[in-house]
């Protein structure tokens, strides 16, 4: 059998990690959470993951700058990243025009859609 896939999901909201670790782990993967940014690069340094849902509304290191860290980073900027933010389609179009990084893979909005994440998670895991 092949090992589970690992997703690293970056967000503030308690209720949110608990809810995507619980949906994510009923459907065969491993999960990782991380409240900010901070936790999110000590857990990138642990183990890489296979995939992040990054939250951008954040303390700390905002998910924009993670994001863009992570982009930056030779040994991170492989791993695919789906973006959940309860922001309008205004952030959509700004992530996607930044000349620094490349868009994000993935894009949802809050409130999550369960069959729409586990599809992207499906399709950046195959």
């Amino acid at each position: 059998m092949a090992s589970k896939k690992k997703i690293l999901i970056v967000d503030d909201e308690q209720d949110i990690l608990t809810y995507l670790s619980t949906l994510l782990e009923d459907n065969g993967y491993n999960t990782v959470l991380a409240k900010n940014g901070e936790e999110a690069l000590k857990q990138m340094e642990a183990a890489l993951p296979d995939l992040i849902t990054l939250d951008i509304s954040m303390p700390g290191k905002s998910g924009v700058k993670f994001y863009r860290d992570m982009k930056a980073e030779d040994r991170w900027k492989h791993i695919p990243i789906i973006i959940i933010t309860g922001v309008s389609e205004d952030f959509k179009k700004f992530i996607s025009s930044r000349q620094q990084v490349p868009p994000p893979e993935g894009y949802l909005s809050k409130p999550i859609e369960k069959e729409e994440i586990l599809a992207l998670v499906k399709k950046f895991t195959a």
